[in-house]
């Protein structure tokens, strides 16, 4: 029997938008055919918002841990106390406690396989910044808890048509600069063509790497980066092997279409890349951490607290989130089939054999 790829779904800020657009999202008339949906959460919230937006068809089974859920239905893991009160709209401590609590228990059912991928809500990075969570987003979480074989996670905003991967992501404006390397914009090239590779199944990606400065830099008149550092990254790309690009100039390359011309995109910091792909993708567009052992991906938005508690909310990020989600996992599980070895090893005694003939 097909057991559907099962997703761990996080509530992130629960004054927020959260609750609303996974209840929205699951409420898809084929969605438990196509993946077990693991929410980790509250089952009293989720009950609230459930009767707030009038979904009174939407069932939930609440089950001790991810390793108890049942396929076929919505599965709901309670991580947080009793008695969380929910005032949409305002930021508390307690959201932001709650939707750290959600997000360690989901990385823990990932980790024992208890869950096949991971799709978080939106948080208040304000809120959830802590001693025991000192990151400036989920990226930076899970690129420290989960890591990978380089320990450098990407993150990669995509719809069906762009993939837009980031040098930097949370970082004040006034630091990017700095941070603008030959290695880390190589990296970022490199980790981009692995992950069209691998999780895109794309055979031969073309990238097209943006300047950080206007007009390219204009030969050094107004910033040395583009010479300095990222023309030379590019170049060691393609030295490597990388369908590599650029730097061109990021103010029309969006506007112009050329975007639409390349497989993936990185650009320098997160305005610069996330502004015109959010205008452009739309409630399409899915925010995906590439570099991890495991899928993670989210929905484009935050946390939507001025149409918190309206019944306002646009599901189809998170939809998207979901779907694409289970897209990827299929993808990386492909691709893993395709590269590995085909033939079996050979038997020790045939090898002993055939060595012995051959010194006969």
């Amino acid at each position: 029997m097909h057991n559907p790829i099962r997703v761990g779904i996080t509530h992130g800020d629960f004054n927020g938008i959260g609750y609303e657009v996974i209840v929205k999202a699951l409420m898809e008339e084929d969605i438990t055919e196509l993946c077990t949906p693991v929410i980790f959460g509250s089952s009293e919230l989720l009950n609230q918002v459930r009767k707030d937006v009038g979904a009174e068809t939407f069932r939930f089974t609440a089950v001790r841990s991810a390793s108890g859920a049942q396929a076929g239905r919505i599965n709901v893991v309670d991580v947080c106390r009793k008695g969380l009160e929910m005032t949409p709209g305002h930021p508390s401590k307690e959201a932001g406690e709650a939707a750290v609590e959600a997000l360690s228990a989901a990385c823990d059912a990932l980790e024992s396989g208890e869950i096949d991928f991971l799709v978080t809500a939106p948080i208040n990075k304000k809120t959830a910044y802590s001693d025991s969570f000192p990151f400036p987003g989920h990226t930076e979480y899970l690129e420290q808890r989960l890591g990978g074989e380089e320990g450098k996670a990407t993150m990669i905003l995509f719809d069906d048509h762009m993939r837009v991967a980031l040098v930097t992501t949370h970082k004040a404006l006034r630091e990017v600069p700095d941070a603008i390397t030959k290695q880390s914009v190589k990296d970022t090239i490199i980790k981009l063509d692995s992950a069209l590779r691998q999780d895109f199944r794309m055979d031969k990606p073309r990238i097209a790497v943006l300047s950080l400065n206007p007009h390219n830099g204009d030969n050094g008149l107004l910033g040395a980066e583009e010479i300095r550092e990222i023309v030379p990254a590019v170049a060691e790309s393609v030295a490597e092997g990388v369908l590599a690009f650029g730097p061109f100039a990021a103010d029309g390359f969006f506007g112009n279409g050329d975007a639409l011309k390349y497989d993936g995109i990185v650009a320098m910091y997160h305005d610069q890349g996330l502004a015109p792909f959010k205008a452009l993708a739309g409630e399409y567009g899915v925010n995906y951490t590439a570099g991890l052992p495991y899928v993670r991906t989210s929905p484009d938005h935050g946390t939507g607290y001025n149409i918190a508690g309206k019944n306002q909310a646009d599901a189809t990020s998170m939809r998207q989130a979901i779907y694409q989600g289970i897209d990827l996992v299929r993808n990386r599980r492909d691709h893993e089939r395709a590269t590995s070895n085909p033939l079996p090893r050979m038997k020790p005694e045939r090898k002993q054999q055939k060595q012995s003939g051959e010194e006969e």
